[in-house]
């Protein structure tokens, strides 16, 4: 019997539902929000509480003064969740018309270690920075007084096509938009078409009335008497 076994398995192999994690877990500290199914976000939610817990561990110990304690909180939160090199935002599109070669040279300095700050090195515009950079020095600072719950999940009224899953949005907090004025949607094609036949018809039936009323003969009470012989 499966007594007290807490997790979901989604369909997957453990080695798959493993890799799933950590890819979903990459992109959400990548972007700051994830669009995925109801279940896949309840199953994700805990692993990314654990992993920014790690990050403020490895900074506060580094802090501390405990370069040993740092060391081992980084090695395990490398084995939970490996990591993974990010192109900043604004040289995308120079990236994907790049070679191969020149891939690699943003991405791995001449020794062959891996770029993880993002800062520009030497002759080169740009380079990576890596998820567990990012998730260490930018993300866990916002957390440090934090006890818990760095996350949330909203639920979307869409529905994933195809299957009709229910989605959810997972969320960093301090990463939420606002949702701004609240404005009336722009009409569609198909709208705009409708509303004009909608107002030719009520112009048609205004006009037709109209003429209507002028030629309706006068009542009888208000017609001449006639003259008696």
């Amino acid at each position: 019997m499966r007594h007290r076994i807490h997790h979901r398995k989604l369909n997957r192999t453990a080695e798959h539902r493993k890799a799933l994690r950590r890819n979903m877990a990459q992109s959400l500290f990548e972007h700051g929000r994830l669009t995925t199914t109801v279940p896949k976000a309840k199953d994700l939610r805990p692993f990314v509480e654990r992993l920014v817990s790690l990050a403020i561990k490895i900074r506060s110990r580094r802090e501390g003064g405990d370069p040993a304690g740092s060391l081992r909180a980084r090695r395990q939160l490398h084995k939970l969740l490996t990591d993974r090199s990010m192109i900043p935002e604004a040289h995308k599109e120079d990236y994907a018309l790049m070679s191969d070669a020149a891939r690699n040279k943003t991405l791995r300095m001449a020794s062959g270690r891996r770029f993880r700050t993002g800062e520009p090195k030497g002759r080169l515009a740009f380079t990576a920075e890596s998820v567990t950079h990012r998730l260490v020095e930018t993300i866990a600072p916002r957390y440090a007084d934090r006890p818990g719950g760095y996350t949330r999940i909203v639920r979307l009224a869409t529905r994933r096509v195809g299957d009709s899953s229910k989605l959810a949005m997972l969320q960093l907090l301090g990463d939420e938009e606002s949702p701004g004025a609240i404005t009336k949607p722009a009409k569609t094609a198909r709208k705009k078409r409708a509303d004009a036949r909608y107002a030719f018809a009520i112009a048609s039936l205004k006009g037709k009335s109209k003429i209507t009323r002028s030629e309706k003969p006068a009542s009888t009470d208000d017609a001449a008497p006639a003259d008696d012989e």
